[in-house]
């Protein structure tokens, strides 16, 4: 019978199933140490129990007035920790420096991380997505970079987990061993939406991964699939709700709010409309959304997206002039 406790899948009572050369080393030293503590922390109780019991205070009985001393047994209780701490620091050290020394031959993925959402873009071939894609077998090098505050990229089934940094490139690497599909975690407090910052790691085979880019590299044709495919891509699901999809909140919802007047934190009323939505992708601080002034600032897409693209995502939004109610 398998149980689950840390581990999310019921393959282990602590950890998911391990699919990384990192995980038999991770996994032995994590065992170890749980042994050592469980058969030095049991004796220690029992003899504490034993000694609070033989040694209380009661009618008639006199302690020793004579301090005891056992050399032998105070140079074990100090070697053999020692010993053992030094072993610890050892294993965890090889273990660590595994994990930072970059292999030559490597599938390259750049990572960035933005509240509230992951996005990968292959070297392959330019291909960008939001769920990270793998080939099994393979050495991958991951490039990170945030841009705006301090995240965490954590597999667990890879046993591989790294801060993502604002300002500066992180680097991590990992050989997954198993095909499937893993948990992605943010592992640093990001803010509002931090616990919705989540996605999944899927590893293929060579052949499925080479299509896997081919398509992904592909825009719709349909301008307003073109637009739902960049809600997904550009970070606006991790704080926009648009149809049944993204999160409800911190943002304001698309849904329903196209050709509606919308009120503004000063006091102004504006028309939802081609114009708004521009000026919010480019910038986003002219204008604020009544009730939304102590939400998270969004940043400004200005450069990052071409007209185009804009057109496309305005079209997806006017799309869903029908679907549920307004906003606030």
């Amino acid at each position: 019978m398998n149980f689950t406790f840390l581990a999310d899948e019921a393959a282990g009572f602590w950890f998911p199933p391990a699919a990384s050369t990192f995980a038999k080393q991770v996994d032995f030293l994590y065992m170890a140490i749980l042994w050592i503590s469980i058969l030095f922390f049991v004796p220690i109780v029992i003899a504490m129990l034993y000694f609070m019991v033989k040694f209380r205070q009661r009618p008639g009985y006199k302690g020793s007035p004579e301090a005891l001393h056992n050399t032998p047994l105070e140079i074990t209780w100090t070697v053999v920790p020692t010993f053992i701490v030094v072993w610890i620091f050892w294993e965890g050290m090889i273990g660590f420096l595994d994990m930072t020394r970059m292999p030559d031959d490597t599938v390259d993925v750049a990572v960035t991380a933005v509240k509230w959402n992951w996005s990968f873009k292959y070297k392959q071939n330019g291909a960008e997505s939001t769920v990270l894609y793998l080939p099994v077998g393979k050495d991958i090098k991951l490039t990170m970079q945030s841009k705006d505050v301090l995240h965490s990229f954590f597999v667990p089934a890879f046993r591989a987990k790294r801060d993502v940094v604002p300002g500066r490139y992180q680097y991590m690497w990992f050989h997954p061993t198993k095909e499937g599909i893993y948990d992605l975690f943010c592992t640093e407090y990001c803010g509002d939406n931090h616990s919705t910052m989540i996605t999944k790691v899927e590893v293929m085979s060579d052949e499925k991964y080479a299509a896997k880019l081919a398509e992904l590299v592909k825009e719709p044709e349909d301008i307003v699939e073109r637009g739902k495919w960049l809600y997904e891509r550009k970070a606006c699901k991790g704080c926009h709700y648009a149809g049944t999809e993204g999160a409800k909140g911190p943002g304001p919802s698309y849904n329903g709010s196209w050709g509606k007047q919308v009120p503004l934190a000063d006091g102004r009323e504006v028309k939802f409309d081609e114009n708004f939505v521009r000026e919010s992708i480019l910038n986003p601080a002219a204008a604020h959304r009544k009730g939304y002034e102590t939400a998270s600032a969004m940043p400004s897409y200005k450069g990052q997206l071409k007209d185009e693209q804009i057109d496309a995502l305005i079209a997806f939004i006017q799309s869903l002039e029908t679907v549920g109610t307004p906003a606030k």
